[in-house]
């Protein structure tokens, strides 16, 4: 304890002893202009460059002071700008979706006007099943805005598939892609007539499959037209499904077949168009497939 206290006495002298050396150094300086002989002497030696230190010292404080306050200066524009920017993002992205928006309801108006004759409703997908493909999917509408099953549903530049169960504010859909559809289908340059059979193995290569075609005299090549054909039990005639891809003789050289691209993008389904009326009440029949 009496060691601590002869340390702490002696820095207190330490202290005291720079402090009168400083003063003095300062009073000497202050005459070193007029002093001569040893003092002038011993100022510029000591008191001088001790200047000097000091003042680069407090240059070098201020330089740090200043450029501390730059940097929070730019800190807090920076936030400003980022700030700035985020709120520019979110603006930008309700834009683009706005857009797509409005792209696929024009797609849409142009879909109900191409099939002008036919009452539509619109429905948007509230589900699907999984995969990566809309095979199978729900509506948001049902029984309650008068869709029934049998219903032919569209989307993109035609044919989706058609409603198979309903119920008061929903309604499940088979799209033409799945391996369970089956279509008679119909070239629209010829009127040659086809089976279209749904086969979720193709979607990867943007095709389904078509059989059952005559092999006659008829022309049908790549780029022609499918639609739906005036003999199917469920679908409205006239709806188109998509275009020839490649069309081949079968071996018995009675047929033909080949493949169609759909013109529905079946990855990508957001909003459809409903017919209202289903072929059974157009023809007045009552029908099974």
């Amino acid at each position: 304890m009496k060691k601590k206290n002869q340390t702490s006495h002696t820095n207190r002298y330490i202290l005291l002893g720079l402090a009168v050396f400083c003063a003095l150094m300062m009073i000497l300086s202050s005459f070193s202009d007029r002093a001569s002989g040893p003092f002038k002497v011993l100022a510029n030696v000591t008191v001088i460059p001790l200047q000097q230190g000091i003042n680069q010292i407090g240059g070098w404080l201020g330089d740090m002071k200043d450029n501390f306050s730059t940097m929070q200066q730019l800190r807090e524009e920076n936030q400003k700008l980022q700030e700035q920017i985020d709120a520019l993002t979110t603006e930008n992205n309700y834009l683009q979706e706005e857009s797509y928006e409005y792209e696929r309801l024009q797609e849409l108006y142009e879909l109900d006007q191409n099939y002008a004759d036919y009452e539509k409703t619109a429905a948007h997908v509230i589900g699907k099943d999984s995969g990566n493909w809309f095979s199978t999917f729900t509506i948001d509408k049902g029984s309650q805005d008068g869709i029934t099953v049998d219903m032919n549903v569209l989307a993109g530049s035609g044919l989706v598939g058609i409603v198979t169960d309903v119920g008061p504010t929903w309604a499940k859909v088979r799209s033409i892609i799945d391996d369970s559809s089956n279509i008679s289908g119909m070239v629209l340059s010829t009127s040659d007539t086809c089976i279209v059979s749904g086969d979720l193995s193709l979607m990867s290569s943007g095709q389904i499959a078509f059989d059952q075609m005559a092999n006659n005299d008829n022309v049908v090549a790549v780029g022609d037209q499918i639609v739906t054909s005036y003999i199917s039990d469920k679908y409205l005639q006239g709806i188109l499904i998509g275009t020839i891809s490649e069309v081949n003789v079968d071996s018995n050289n009675l047929t033909r077949s080949g493949y169609i691209i759909p013109a529905v993008d079946f990855n990508n389904i957001q909003e459809v168009l409903v017919i209202t009326t289903t072929k059974a009440e157009m023809t007045g029949e009552n029908v099974t497939e």
